[in-house]
Order: C-alpha cells, then structure tokens, then sequence
C-alpha cells in the first residue's frame, strides 16, 4: 500500500514559544512567569503531579485558553492575532478522544480529514489504518472498540492531519506496551520531518531529541 509522505516543508525554523505567562485556575495560581521554546525537530516532554498545570498549559498553547499574562507566539507572532495561520499547523489530542461513537473507525479518519482540508485517499486510509493496527477492524463502529484500539484511530489521524505541531496530553494512555513504542516511533519520525511536539506523560520516554520541563 502506498504510504503517505508525512514530511513536513523545510522554513526558517518556525518556533513555539511562551514568554512569561502565568495561569490562573480560580483562585490558584498554577505556575507563573514560565518561558519556553519549542524548534522544529524537538519534543518537549511536560511532567508534573496531577493539578500541577500540565493540562492547563496545552491548552494556552493550542490557544483554546488564555495566560492570566504573557503570551503565546508562533514563528515570532501571537498565536490570537495569527490564530488561522497557526491552528492550520497543529495537531492538539485532549484527554478525550474526540471519536464519533457511531462512525466506524475509516468512517472517523474520512471525517477529521474532511474537516482538516485532507484529500484523503482511500488507499491511504486504509493503509494508514493497518499501519497502525486496525486491519480487520477499519468498518466497525469506534463504540465497538476497546479503550486501546480507539487510540490507534487516533494515532491514524496523526499521521493524515499532516500538522507541523502535535500537542499531545496524555497520548500514551490505554495502550499497551507494543503500542507504546509505536507511537514513540511515530513521534520519532514527525520529528525527524521538520515537525515538533509537546505531550504531557507519567512515563519515561525514549524519543529522540527530547527535553523535559517539569512543573
């Protein structure tokens, strides 16, 4: 089957940034005047105890929240003023896996894809299915699926959104050991495309070129 060329073009080194930004949840304050820098071929790996702010810091990456002060910028801008320009580049996987229920796992990935912009062919929407290891189970429904297996739907639409930046919370989630390693070499591989990636995990990793911030 045919692979898709998930290589990611080469720039002026695209960077993610955040320059002192505090976050506020209610009336406690999470962490505040955090920097960070994020180049294309880097994962930073983001580990804390559970209300250390590890969600809540993707999230004012992606810009789906804002820091009580700082700011957030890619390639140089803020990512609210060039929200279009930045969200066409990322990837962001939450805690839920954001499936529909009733649509089968190839009916799932034609849909992100639809939504994405993707001109997805069926060839490579099955091969991307098998390659993460859901041959034989491509036209049942995602409720049909085990907790693991829904994850690897997921780790389809990785490779299919073809986005610069992955932000990833908790991505290791549910799957077994082989899995695991799948998707490490996943990541592994988005790297060594020009891509970057931010992911929150309890775990030891083995990613090529990884950095940890610890909340």
């Amino acid at each position: 089957m045919t692979a898709i060329n998930s290589s990611i073009p080469q720039s002026t080194a695209p960077m993610l940034e955040a320059r002192a930004i505090t976050c506020v949840r209610g009336e406690r304050e999470l962490f505040s005047g955090l920097d960070l820098q994020v180049s294309p071929g880097e994962c930073l790996h983001i580990r804390g105890e559970n209300g250390a702010g590890k969600t809540s810091l993707l999230r004012l990456l992606t810009g789906l929240a804002s820091p009580e002060s700082g700011e957030v910028l890619w390639d140089g801008a803020s990512i609210k003023k060039e929200a279009f320009e930045y969200h066409s580049k990322l990837l962001f996987l939450g805690h839920r896996d954001a499936l529909k229920e009733d649509l089968t796992a190839l009916e799932n990935l034609r849909m992100y894809a639809a939504i994405d912009g993707v001109d997805l062919t069926d060839v490579e929407a099955f091969s991307t299915l098998w390659r993460c290891g859901l041959k034989g189970r491509e036209d049942l429904p995602v409720s049909c699926l085990s907790a693991g297996q829904k994850k690897r739907v997921l780790m389809a639409r990785m490779l299919t959104r073809r986005a610069q930046v992955w932000i990833l919370d908790e991505p290791f989630n549910a799957l077994d050991a082989q899995a695991v390693h799948e998707l490490q070499g996943l990541i592994t591989q988005h790297l060594k495309a020009n891509g970057l990636a931010v992911l929150t995990s309890h775990q030891p990793l083995t990613i090529s070129n990884l950095r940890v911030l610890d909340l």
